[in-house]
């Protein structure tokens, strides 16, 4: 326990406040990264998109298309439309590669050549078909489409020890395949090693009606944490210590180096009198980011892929997962206004060695420069915004909720006897997953031997809403914040415990006297939240979604560490409802996933299995 109050120290002395904004002090390049996705196609092509007919014009975003509109319960009903999206990913790795910033780092993970990977854009009803090669050196990988429910398509949800085994490198390949039921904005990534950071990562976009007419649809704008020390690395340095500071932030990959200003700005352009829609996702690996317009409030229309009712704010809090599509009125004195994010919570939220991460947002013909207004921040303390309303509602009963063991998730932070090392636990036990025998294997087969490793939660009971009460370690040493996320669904956050700021470390144990703060009234839903340091999270999901779910931290570190449990759904209909073709194609690629692991790997499996500590080094 020492050790780890010792690495909780260590973490703390690296946490430094940015309350108050400052323009960092070089000279961007004005360019736009981002075009009107009116212009782009679904491989990124600038050329006119052609779409079906339909009443979705910018003065009725509401409507879609004959019988689909912003009322239209996606859970019940989804166009068709027919169409099949293809792309292909190919990842691949680097040496000597030169950094958005200008740093050159001894190895890097790419996607398509890119640290980047492509905009996977779809209408919703669409067919999505992903063709992923591995050509990594000594890595597996498996993709995750991070918010998607895969509906009747549990074996495409790409985690590695679950749902599949991990593609071969050196040439594995896997044909995803799953149909755009939700519409919105979201991101795929490895869901193998914390190969996402070191740039095995992209976005997606599903175009569909929203709650609030717009002009211009500026796109996906990804918002990450960026290191130069390998994800891999810094799997093994966060065992024994604080996570480090992010070496940069990008904005929509690009980025300023804060001392020898090499790299740029990424520059948004703004239409005078105009409305705009802005995708905002944050792709880190471990940094929350606060985001600001200076001079301009945000109106949100989503929270992950949830449409809600209209809402104004000047500052958001994204966690690592989480998505806001927001507008955005060109409505200010034409010019250049900074795009900042911070970090707060004391630096509970993530800290970076640049210390004023900033896009730029230009007003279509104002002269080019620097912003001039520095702008402030508002410290959200690492806290979700409760008070969005989904348009299409959900209500459930909290009144008479009861915390017991089988319906609460004590998340807890623990060593081994005598090692320096972070081991996350939920129930008291710390996931680790087969690669070489994912869970849809004892499905499938219907061997129910289940390992004690997997963290299981059985759930066969159809259509009932359950409740789960997730704990921060309220009596130990040392708590973090930890945003959730849980595949094949999103949740109703029923309430969460007081707010106070994560530094205070106070701790809070749910109680019975609690139910009265909790919210069953079309309550935020969301894929992702932010489960307070020391304190509680209630949320709620139906079971609707035959499969095997991860819930796990976001945060790359912890889930590497165990922190994640794994909801096996009704494992009748989950066996019943996936095709022969999918069965086939499981099998095949187990079968050269157990081919080369373990007796080629060089690198052992030293964690989770959600994450691994090494890939090739030169």
């Amino acid at each position: 326990m020492k050790s780890i109050i010792g690495a909780a120290a260590l973490l703390l002395g690296l946490l430094a406040p940015s309350a108050v904004l400052g323009a960092p002090p070089v000279t961007p390049i004005q360019r736009d990264l981002l075009t009107p996705i009116e212009e782009r196609d679904e491989s990124g092509v600038d050329t006119l998109r052609h779409r079906a007919s339909t009443c979705n014009t910018p003065s009725n975003r509401a409507c879609w298309s004959p019988g689909f509109d912003i009322n239209t319960d996606y859970e019940v009903s989804t166009p068709t439309t027919g169409v099949t999206r293809q792309y292909t990913l190919t990842f691949t790795e680097v040496t000597n590669w030169v950094g958005p910033d200008g740093v050159v780092e001894p190895i890097r993970m790419l996607v398509n050549g890119k640290i980047l990977g492509p905009t996977i854009v779809a209408d919703w009803g669409d067919n999505i078909q992903v063709t992923v090669i591995n050509n990594l050196v000594t890595n597996g990988t498996s993709v995750h489409w991070h918010g998607l429910h895969q509906r009747t398509s549990v074996l495409h949800d790409g985690a590695n020890g679950v749902t599949e085994c991990p593609l071969p490198p050196k040439g594995g390949s896997k044909v995803y395949k799953f149909r755009a039921t939700q519409y919105g904005s979201s991101w795929y990534h490895s869901h193998f090693s914390a190969q996402y950071a070191n740039g095995v990562v992209g976005t997606i976009l599903i175009n569909g009606p929203a709650s609030l007419p717009y002009d211009i649809d500026l796109g996906v704008f990804p918002l990450s944490d960026y290191y130069y020390q390998s994800a891999d690395d810094l799997v093994i340095q966060t065992k024994t210590q604080g996570a480090p500071p992010s070496s940069n932030v990008l904005f929509n990959g690009t980025a300023k180096h804060p001392v020898t200003g090499a790299g740029s700005y990424a520059n948004v352009t703004l239409t005078p009198g105009k409305r705009h829609r802005l995708r905002l996702i944050n792709t880190s690996a471990e940094n929350h980011f606060q985001v600001s317009l200076v001079g301009h409030s945000m109106t949100v229309i989503a929270t992950d892929l949830v449409p809600v009712n209209a809402f104004t704010t000047n500052s958001l809090l994204l966690g690592v997962g989480q998505r806001y599509d927001v507008t955005i009125d060109a409505s200010q004195t034409p010019g250049n206004y900074w795009f900042n994010v911070t970090f707060g919570g004391s630096g509970f939220c993530g800290t970076s060695a640049n210390p004023f991460p900033a896009a730029i947002f230009h007003y279509a013909g104002a002269p080019g420069g620097l912003p001039t207004a520095q702008g402030t921040a508002t410290d959200h303390n690492c806290l979700d915004n409760l008070n969005f309303r989904p348009v299409v509602q959900r209500n459930v009963v909290v009144s008479n909720f009861t915390k017991r063991p089988a319906n609460t998730l004590p998340v807890t932070l623990e060593g081994p006897p005598g090692q320096p090392l972070f081991v996350w636990k939920v129930n008291g036990s710390s996931i680790n997953v087969d690669w070489n025998k994912p869970v849809a294997e004892y499905v499938l087969t219907g061997n129910t031997s289940y390992p004690t490793s997997e963290n299981l939660v059985i759930l066969d009971q159809a259509n009932v809403w359950t409740y789960w009460l997730i704990e921060n370690d309220p009596d130990g040493a040392f708590s973090l914040p930890h945003p959730f996320h849980l595949h094949g669904h999103d949740f109703l956050v029923l309430g969460r415990s007081p707010d106070v700021t994560p530094a205070s470390q106070t701790r809070f144990h749910f109680s019975q006297s609690d139910v009265a703060s909790l919210n069953g009234s079309n309550p935020v839903r969301r894929d992702v939240a932010m489960l307070p340091a020391g304190g509680w999270l209630l949320i709620a999901f139906h079971t609707n979604n035959p499969g095997a779910w991860l819930m796990h931290c976001h945060i790359a570190w912890h889930v590497s560490g165990g922190l994640s449990v794994d909801f096996l759904e009704r494992r009748a209909d989950f066996r019943s409802q996936t095709s022969a073709a999918d069965a086939a194609a499981f099998n095949t690629n187990c079968n050269n996933w157990r081919n080369y692991f373990p007796a080629q790997d060089p690198f052992p499996k030293i964690d989770s299995g959600l994450r691994k500590a090494k890939y090739m080094r030169e």
